[in-house]
């Protein structure tokens, strides 16, 4: 039992909910479930994904990847393109020996890179393409010039992927999907048309995994989806009742009529959206707002509502569920009115 307030607190009914809806989906629509799980760091709910069919897991560092294949997840994607150097390569083929692993790539030269130091062993590459995000990825049309380098610098070419983050937008989520679509497509045809077989179509976010085109991806990475946050909730994309997790703070005063509570930044994140109506959202207060945030308060307005009683507890959800998961070391699960830790075991592994 945590000491005192703030923590972060799993509702784990609601967390197998969200696990086992989304993998019956991705059953259902005859798309493999690659979960990212940059979003829990968490070993106990990656098995529990695993258990519900996921083909594997998504990951965001060789250190998540080491971490999670040395308790059992034997199928791992660096879904960031790497600049190889020898370092990273002997992790990447030691890591090898205990999963499968691809890392991703986008563009000749880093496919030529990782080849001089990875060629001709069990490693694989994707080439990501750039959907809309303009974060990472190659033009798709380009796609071909990339996989061609890569397997003429000796490394197996699983396939093409995508991140459609341009979907984090009030009314974008179904523009993106198609964006997503027409990059992959394109980027597939043009692999296909230099040589290279691709066995693998992967696209996918939280906001547009019910609305991906199944009959061009074959494989979906949402993260997001195990917890919900109030950008999910604020994009329309989850509801209340599907969120499930939420930080646990205590009522501390009522200062200027509205409602501070003993948890801030330091453990909600800092992150807001230009779309974000506040710094967080209140499950069983949908009206209320957090609209002023410290490092360790936050400032709640109810508009006008009763406030909670001082010393009473409320649950607040933080903006970015992933940020907030990596602020603390253990997440305190919730069933049948008791807690239990479960460690944030990859936390702090950003390399």
């Amino acid at each position: 039992m945590p000491a005192a307030t703030p923590y972060l607190c799993v509702d784990l009914d609601r967390l197998r909910r969200n696990v086992r809806v989304a993998a019956e989906f991705a059953a259902g629509h005859q798309v493999a479930l690659r979960p990212h799980v940059k979003t829990h760091k968490s070993p106990e709910i990656a098995r529990l994904q695993l258990v519900h069919g996921a083909a594997g897991i998504t990951v965001a560092t060789i250190g998540e990847a080491e971490l999670f294949a040395r308790h059992g997840c034997e199928d791992v994607f660096i879904a960031y393109p790497q600049w190889v150097d020898e370092r990273s390569a002997g992790r990447l083929r030691e890591l090898s020996e205990k999963a499968r692993v691809a890392f991703a790539v986008d563009s000749p030269a880093a496919a030529a890179n990782a080849g001089r130091l990875l060629g001709r062993t069990p490693v694989e590459v994707l080439v990501e393409v750039d959907s809309g995000q303009h974060r990472s990825g190659v033009a798709p049309a380009e796609a071909g010039t990339v996989a061609t380098t890569a397997v003429r610098a000796g490394l197996e070419v699983r396939g093409v992927f995508t991140f459609p983050g341009h979907s984090y937008a009030p009314d974008g989520i179904e523009a993106a999907a198609r964006d997503e679509a027409d990059a992959l497509r394109t980027a597939r045809e043009a692999v296909e048309a230099a040589g290279v077989e691709v066995r693998v179509v992967s696209g996918g976010s939280t906001p547009t995994f019910r609305h991906s085109d199944t009959s061009v991806v074959t494989e979906l990475r949402p993260g997001v989806y195990v917890f919900g946050d109030a950008q999910q909730w604020e994009l329309g994309v989850i509801g209340p009742e599907e969120v499930a997790l939420t930080c646990r703070a205590t009522v501390v005063s009522h200062s200027g009529g509205r409602a501070v509570v003993d948890t801030g930044s330091k453990l909600l994140g800092a992150d807001r959206a230009a779309y974000s109506t506040g710094y967080g959202r209140l499950p069983a207060h949908p009206d209320a707002r957090v609209v002023l945030l410290a490092e360790q308060r936050a400032v709640i307005d109810f508009g006008g509502a009763p406030l909670p009683r001082l010393g009473s507890q409320v649950d607040v959800v933080p903006n970015h569920v992933c940020n907030a998961v990596n602020l603390v070391d253990d997440l305190w699960v919730e069933e049948a009115g008791a807690l239990r830790a479960w460690p944030v075991a990859a936390r702090g592994l950003n390399c």
